[in-house]
């Protein structure tokens, strides 16, 4: 995998703002430390809106969104503080009552998530620091370890087969009335272009980032032709994977959205892209194993990665998390080199390279 794996597997898109010209928060200035602290207090105030107990909380990761783990008398929770997060109070409701109903209604492992004392699904924290009031939800906590980096074959195949699980779901669940989802707005989801203005690219890196931009969204128009949008994931990789006892899990639900099953097949496959080709060959063999395959030409899957890489490296650069601003420097430019390379051979390959 490549150095620029970090940023590729941690990151998921953030749509929060770019600070180029939007609003400063005390937060983003902070170092990590002083930033996990900040959402510690956070992450403790929500805790009591749960009715938890905390015994115990320790940090679990800090990156898009930032979860602790909360040891409590009656077990061990994950409670995520949406850090850059541009999810609604709506959309929240939407993402955990899907995920309640794939906890319950179908094989799939997934984190169920909890009510708060008053029957809400996320709580609502004041914090100086993010200069907001931040949401947190909280659910069970799923044994095991991240997958975190690359994916096997064997659980490529198995989230292959989850992936199509989900999408039958999808087509019969229904979204609450108090409750919505986003629906996928192009390929950077309705937000600004920040990649293509971006001041540490020359001409040539802004004109490969503006064909890939256009032609991204050509093929999402194409794709999406005629088709019934339905709830998918949108963020399968290995960063919200488990694997434990030779099951896979899916969390962070963040990222769900209304679009096409296509859409989770490519970017899933983005992050499996390798010169093999076996675990994207075995992500679509589980797949198929369940469902037929979403119909999507050749081409359009390879723009459909693309526009992946392009929605990522435009997101790296309004992160508020202090890892990923720095990661900020190097990556757009690794993603147009790699944006150049698909537009000249028609592949989209995960290589490091410079134009």
């Amino acid at each position: 995998m490549t150095s620029a794996s970090a940023a590729d597997q941690g990151f998921s898109p953030a749509r929060a703002g770019w600070q180029g010209g939007a609003v400063d928060t005390a937060y983003r200035d902070l170092d990590e430390a002083s930033q996990i602290e900040a959402l510690r207090r956070v992450a403790l105030a929500a805790a009591e809106e749960f009715g938890l107990e905390v015994a115990r909380m320790e940090v679990a990761l800090h990156a898009y969104n930032t979860t602790f783990r909360v040891d409590t008398p009656d077990g061990r929770i994950a409670l995520r503080v949406g850090t850059n997060s541009r999810s609604t109070a709506e959309h929240l409701r939407g993402q955990q009552a899907w995920q309640h109903a794939l906890a319950t209604q179908t094989a799939v492992s997934v984190p169920d998530p909890l009510r708060t004392v008053t029957g809400e699904w996320f709580a609502q924290v004041p914090s100086a620091e993010l200069g907001r009031d931040a949401l947190a939800t909280a659910s069970t906590w799923l044994p095991g370890p991240d997958i975190g980096g690359d994916l096997d074959p064997e659980q490529s195949r198995a989230l292959g087969s989850a992936m199509a699980q989900l999408h039958d779901h999808a087509q019969v669940w229904r979204v609450p009335a108090d409750a919505s989802l986003p629906s996928q707005a192009g390929v950077l989801l309705g937000e600004e272009d920040l990649l293509s203005g971006w001041p540490g690219f020359g001409e040539e890196e802004r004109e490969v980032v503006a064909s890939a931009l256009a032609r991204g969204d050509e093929a999402i128009s194409r794709v999406w032709a005629g088709q019934d949008l339905v709830p998918i994931h949108a963020d399968l990789h290995g960063g919200n994977l488990k694997w434990h006892e030779g099951r896979l899990a899916i969390f962070d639900f963040d990222d769900a959205r209304l679009a096409v099953p296509a859409l989770d097949l490519a970017n899933a496959t983005f992050y499996l892209r390798e010169p093999s080709g076996e675990s994207e060959a075995a992500l679509r063999e589980g797949y198929a194993a369940v469902r037929e395959l979403p119909e999507v030409s050749d081409a359009d899957l390879e723009a459909l990665l693309a526009a992946r890489q392009v929605l990522l490296a435009n997101d790296i650069l309004s992160s508020t998390t202090e890892v990923f601003r720095g990661q900020a420097v190097e990556y757009p430019r690794v993603a147009a080199a790699r944006l150049a390379g698909w537009l000249a051979s028609g592949r989209f390959e995960r290589t490091k390279m410079r134009l």
